[in-house]
């Protein structure tokens, strides 16, 4: 009995000791797991420029989409941002290197370059049967496939113009120092972060200027998301660039889609830190109509290139844009495998069985043949006289 009761008490011990472990590992893991959702949904995040939204509220750039068009003076961006998160107003700051001008987009130009790069579908047979061809498969062998005041701006920074786009408070400002701009972005309503507040630092020290924008949607309350509507810039360049060193501030990866027009096939310089880029199309417009003949005009050589960036810190610098070497066109091409046939049967089994046929018709032949074949008598036995 004492060894029993003894047993017991230690149980109870053993227990109240695991009791307190327990809970430390129940809050390690609740820590654990409220830093893996600040990283899936951070404060903010940016695309081309950068994305801050209204306090306690959350916004992410997924994914942009831009198309740049450069004569060799002039450079135009229109840009169209997909957005999520629960913010129903933000701030977008984006840095240009000359003054710029600000307007809406055409919606329609991003359907009309998708269409115009779409890849082309070709049909290509194979003789041998495959996996999802007979008779390697009982089915059918298909394969799922509001105007504010210059005067409110703090000192340090200048407000070149303010104007009222849709949905957007649009403010091209000047700026020599970047705590100015987070001073301008205070005062109306927005906390500029502090690592944006470094990553700022290059363009004021390039005497770079800035479009600040508010955006909010149409309905009060209603949270940004999806693909807001897109806005055209337009600036002096002697050298197309697409700025993007603002992007590494974001916590989640980016997806970058970049329409370059130009007289000549062009490529960026370098990968700035994301995965190599890719070319999707290069090849001169066939007279465009719509948004994007309106924007191609005078620059009809399209090249269209896709980037990922999985870890948006190693983000070095912006997209300087060059031309290429040639101006080879390029475009991608969907094959679709299909089985030959003729007459609707595969051409390997006509095939194949018509040789088997023959040589069966062959060894028929022979065998005929050889039963029909006269047999001959033997040839006589000459027996000599006999002697004397």
């Amino acid at each position: 009995m004492v060894k029993v009761a003894a047993k017991v008490t230690g149980e109870r011990t053993g227990r109240r000791r695991a009791r307190p472990r327990a809970r430390v590992l129940a809050l390690l893991l609740t820590l654990l797991a409220l830093q893996l959702g600040s990283l899936v949904s951070p404060a903010y995040a940016c695309g081309c420029g950068a994305m801050v939204p209204g306090p306690n509220q959350r916004i992410a750039v997924g994914r942009e989409v831009s198309a740049v068009r450069w004569d060799g003076r002039q450079e135009q961006i229109v840009m169209s941002l997909t957005v999520t998160g629960d913010a129903d107003r933000a701030a977008w700051i984006m840095p240009v290197p000359h003054r710029a001008t600000v307007r809406l987009g055409d919606p329609a130009l991003f359907g009309e370059l998708t269409a115009a790069t779409a890849p082309v579908h070709r049909t290509r047979e194979h003789f041998w049967p495959r996996r999802g061809d007979w008779p390697f498969t009982s089915g059918d062998g298909s394969a799922a496939a509001g105007p504010g005041n210059a005067a409110a701006a703090p000192p340090g920074v200048g407000v070149v113009g303010r104007q009222r786009l849709g949905p957007f408070d649009v403010a091209r400002l000047t700026a020599t120092d970047p705590h100015a701009l987070a001073d301008w972005l205070h005062a109306h309503g927005f906390a500029l972060p502090a690592r944006l507040d470094q990553a700022l630092r290059p363009y004021v020290d390039q005497h770079w200027e800035y479009v600040a924008i508010r955006l909010a949607p149409t309905a009060a309350g209603t949270p940004l998301r999806g693909t807001l509507d897109p806005l055209h810039l337009t600036f002096a360049a002697g050298s197309p660039v697409y700025p993007m060193r603002l992007s590494r501030l974001a916590a989640t990866p980016q997806s970058l889609g970049l329409y370059i027009l130009a007289g000549h096939r062009m490529e960026p310089v370098s990968a700035i830190g994301g995965d190599p880029w890719r070319v999707t199309f290069a090849g001169r417009l066939d007279a465009p109509t719509g948004a994007l003949g309106a924007l191609a005009a005078g620059t009809p050589f399209l090249t269209a290139v896709d980037q990922e960036f999985p870890r948006p810190s190693r983000i070095d610098g912006d997209h300087a844009l060059r031309r290429t070497a040639t101006d080879a066109t390029y475009q991608q091409v969907v094959y679709t495998d299909r089985l030959r046939e003729w007459a609707g049967v595969p051409a390997w089994l006509m095939t194949v069985g018509g040789a088997l046929f023959a040589a069966a018709a062959l060894t028929v032949c022979v065998l005929v043949r050889a039963r029909r074949r006269p047999v001959l008598p033997p040839p006589p036995v000459h027996v000599p006289p006999p002697l004397g």
